[in-house]
């Protein structure tokens, strides 16, 4: 037998091995996933067409369970939240979306490091444009109309319970494409004056329904401010102090947010609130546990937000108006949107 016949049935047989090797992973990782979608109180889980639009009201999400449709959007029943899910094939780190558009935020694996890019969606989740993101994504909302969108990337940190951190929020058209890479941009009016500081972080926007209003958070001196954004003349107004990861109500007269409290631990220093713009008025709402997410009006009268879970995130409903207490909605779930 010659050295290249040996050559060629030793390279035939590694190959062999290899895909005997990769068929019992597969085959395996397989196993593991029926088996973590068979356990008891899991989520039952079929790929199918998912629509923003369309198909009666239902709630759009990540879904956090293990196994094939791991970070997938998934689609329950508004009315049955619990039920089962319907996943897409598109996957997300955060999501929203109303009036048929939807913002992805995404990781892209890269051979040295993971990226990470904001996709923007029709109605069919197709993508119609992408923008790069400077860091790990944290807040994602589309306005009421459809018409913008935004973003929040941590830039340099990872948590908003310090203050070690950065971050960086961007506002897109969805129409034109104009992107507004980070709200640093804007002309900032604090306490009625003009202001500029070095250490001005943004975070968490909110969009009103006249596609000119939103609301953000602002960091600086160590303080945290609701501001109210002006997208044509491109300002920024404090509003109120002490407010993180607004979240504006269906009317546009109330304020959903996470406020810190003294004597709270300094890894969870938040409390759910509502404040009303016409007073300031702040309402202390029935959920005892700190929560570090941006909440989502399901209707007028309750807010949906997420806590840690068995597979990383759970969801939970709070009546707006501090009365009643917190339920849990659904397991395994992360950024809701509601759409029709």
């Amino acid at each position: 037998m010659t050295l290249r016949s040996r050559v060629l049935i030793l390279v035939s047989a590694l190959a062999v091995l290899a895909g005997v090797a990769a068929a019992s992973v597969l085959h395996a990782s397989a196993r593991a996933d029926r088996r973590d979608q068979a356990r008891p109180g899991g989520p039952r889980i079929t790929s199918g067409r998912l629509a923003l639009t369309g198909g009666g009201r239902r709630v759009v999400f990540r879904n956090m369970a293990w196994g094939p449709h791991r970070d997938e959007l998934v689609s329950v029943p508004a009315a049955d939240p619990s039920g089962p899910r319907t996943a897409s094939g598109v996957k997300c780190l955060r999501f929203h979306a109303a009036s048929g558009t939807g913002v992805c935020l995404r990781a892209v694996h890269g051979p040295v490091q993971d990226t990470y890019r904001a996709v923007i969606l029709d109605a069919r989740l197709r993508e119609r444009a992408h923008y790069d993101v400077p860091g790990v994504p944290s807040r994602a909302r589309v306005s009421p109309s459809g018409r913008f969108a935004s973003w929040t990337a941590f830039v340099g940190g990872d948590s908003y319970a310090g203050t070690a951190f950065s971050t960086r929020a961007a506002i897109v058209d969805t129409r034109t494409g104009r992107l507004t890479p980070t709200l640093e941009a804007y002309r900032i009016v604090k306490d009625g004056r003009p202001y500029r500081a070095a250490d001005v972080n943004f975070w968490g926007v909110t969009f009103a329904a006249d596609d000119r209003t939103f609301y953000a958070t602002m960091a600086t001196g160590g303080s945290t401010y609701l501001v109210r954004g002006d997208l044509r003349a491109r300002t920024l107004t404090t509003l109120h102090a002490n407010v993180e990861c607004p979240s504006l109500s269906p009317d546009g007269t109330r304020i959903a947010y996470k406020k810190r409290v003294q004597g709270a631990p300094e890894d969870a220093p938040w409390h759910l609130y509502v404040l009303e713009l016409r007073t300031g008025h702040e309402t202390a709402l029935a959920e005892p546990r700190s929560v570090d997410d941006q909440l989502v009006w399901r209707d007028a009268r309750t807010l949906v937000y997420a806590l840690p879970g068995d597979y990383g995130a759970d969801l939970y409903t709070v009546p707006a108006d501090g009365t009643g207490t917190a339920h849990r909605l659904t397991g395994a779930a992360l950024s809701p949107a509601y759409v029709d």
